[in-house]
């Protein structure tokens, strides 16, 4: 039946893709389909298109799109990566920074202690991924579960629309705004189509900065923990599995890919074709992202959250901003 939500989006990529060509077609300025397929998406779930019994089968969106990203390792650039070691400085900064300034708001704001160290390694780390790792570790209650990954997933949202127009407007570099994408925005998958958005090499180093990223949230979670609990208490909370589940594995795909490539085990039809197939497959999953975004959450949980999250990924959104530039990327 999962497949029937893989169709769906399929089927909606298709309709992203002849949309924007047909945009560019008319002379009007280029909507990305990744961008339309998102907008498709969200639409057709916010206003009641979408049908109840069909919903789980859209959330399995993360099988294409984890494929996808695998597949675009073979289109990895060797001079790309040799830019990005300093990138770990902006990383580092962007999530100490924002882990303390996030947690601290939402406990200023009145959030309950724990929903505010959710939001913090949400928005600092990897989004609800990081949210569900460390919620039964801090034994957070499931409604403050609920509003850390909605109040994630409407900010990430919000993030995924607007960071490329403002990429555009001041001028960034590929580079500059991969890094800048890659430390800033919480999810995995909404980080990857935004950086596709802005171009092809800015889609790359995003990648690259959110995997290397992401391996910091299993490290995370236990100092949050530590915070709450025991160093035994979090060692029966902690088990194989959790961290099993974590770790970014698909990092290892792409650099595969990516080794192969560079050593040419592929041919240039051969590079053509897995990029052009890794990113459809990657449109599929920003579809499956719009489907899974309802508004109505904020009406659900209150405005304090939303406000308490977009303020806090405004804040490390500037702050990688202004080392991206004061370190000449």
């Amino acid at each position: 039946m999962i497949v029937i939500g893989w169709i769906i989006m399929a089927a909606v990529a298709l309709l992203s893709k002849w949309i924007s060509q047909l945009i560019e077609i008319n002379g009007a300025h280029p909507l990305e389909a990744i961008m339309v397929g998102i907008i498709l998406g969200a639409a057709a779930r916010n206003i009641g298109l979408v049908p109840k019994k069909w919903e789980p089968y859209l959330k399995k969106f993360e099988t294409p799109l984890l494929w996808g990203i695998m597949l675009l390792g073979a289109g990895f650039s060797v001079k790309v990566a040799s830019e990005l070691p300093l990138s770990l400085v902006v990383i580092f900064s962007t999530m100490i920074l924002g882990f303390f300034f996030i947690y601290f708001l939402s406990r200023k704001a009145g959030l309950p202690e724990k929903f505010s160290a959710l939001l913090a390694v949400g928005t600092s780390i990897c989004g609800g991924s990081a949210i569900a790792i460390t919620s039964p570790m801090v034994k957070a209650k499931q409604e403050e579960t609920s509003y850390a990954v909605s109040t994630i997933v409407i900010a990430a949202f919000i993030l995924l629309i607007s960071l490329p127009f403002l990429g555009q407007v001041m001028g960034l570099n590929q580079t500059a705004f991969g890094i800048w994408v890659g430390t800033s925005v919480h999810n995995t998958p909404q980080t990857i189509g935004t950086g596709y958005i802005f171009g092809e090499t800015s889609g790359q180093v995003a990648t690259i900065v959110k995997l290397t990223r992401n391996m910091f949230m299993i490290l995370m979670a236990v100092l949050v923990s530590l915070w709450f609990s025991t160093k035994k208490a979090v060692e029966e909370k902690m088990g194989k599995k959790a961290i099993f589940k974590a770790f970014p594995w698909v990092l290892f795909g792409y650099v595969g890919m990516a080794v192969c490539a560079v050593m040419g085990f592929f041919t240039p039809e051969g590079i053509h074709f897995f990029k052009t197939a890794g990113k459809f497959l990657i449109l599929m999953g920003m579809v499956g992202i719009g489907f899974g975004t309802n508004f109505m959450d904020i009406k659900k949980f209150g405005w304090k959250p939303l406000i308490v999250g977009v303020t806090g990924a405004l804040v490390i959104t500037s702050v990688s901003l202004l080392l991206v530039n004061l370190l000449n990327f």
